[in-house]
């Protein structure tokens, strides 16, 4: 049912996926934003995103995001607030990062050695009081211009440039488990196939008729 082409494509690329560093949208107020910052994700190999939508309803730009919300797992929290979304991360074991301008330390101090999630807040507004109450701590990409900001699709796909290099480069255990990777692997396949969901519930049916 999958080609021997996309086959070889999901082994390779499952192998480089990371949960070691996840995203967190915070009210995004344009489509367009979020849906490159998945791309982002995607293409660096970040698994998770997390959009809180307590506030705006989220939607994927599919000319923007490239289908990458395929190959994305995207966690959505439109009932729940960004308190419940942060310290659900924080049972996960991820340290929260706050994103802003004015925060004295970068991207290349922060430290890996524990998992971290990214949160980054409206075009408009920046992130609540409340994300930044609760996080860790917050870091800064530096600018050497007028403009006091970054786009934040751009802030994303600089934070995570910076960070999946510091990964690559060092000797933290960034990859997924055998668990992770068997999960993510027929995540993947229920979404490109037709119906995926019931060929997926077909298969699983037959795998427990033979044991």
């Amino acid at each position: 049912m999958v080609s021997d082409n996309k086959r070889e494509l999901i082994e390779k690329l499952a192998g480089l996926r990371t949960k070691h560093i996840a995203v967190v949208l915070e009210n995004i107020y344009q489509s367009h934003n979020a849906s490159a910052v998945v791309r982002s994700c995607d293409c660096f190999g970040v698994q998770d995103v997390h959009v809180i939508a307590d506030k705006k309803k989220y939607e994927v730009n599919r000319e923007v995001a490239m289908g990458a919300g395929k190959w994305v797992t995207t966690h959505h929290y439109k009932n729940q607030n960004t308190e419940s979304c942060l310290n659900q991360l924080k049972k996960e074991g991820y340290r929260i990062i706050a994103t802003s301008p004015y925060a004295d330390k970068t991207l290349k101090t922060l430290d890996l050695s524990q998992p971290v999630a990214l949160v980054f807040g409206t075009e408009k507004d920046g992130l609540s009081q409340q994300a930044i109450d609760l996080a860790d701590e917050t870091i800064r990409i530096p600018m050497y211009g007028f403009t006091e900001s970054f786009n934040i699709s751009v802030s994303a796909a600089l934070s995570l440039n910076t960070l999946r290099d510091r990964l690559m480069d060092s000797d933290i255990a960034w990859q997924l488990t055998d668990e992770e990777l068997i999960d993510l692997k027929t995540e993947w396949c229920r979404n490109i196939l037709y119906r995926g969901e019931d060929v997926y519930e077909e298969v699983l049916r037959n795998v427990l008729t033979d044991n």
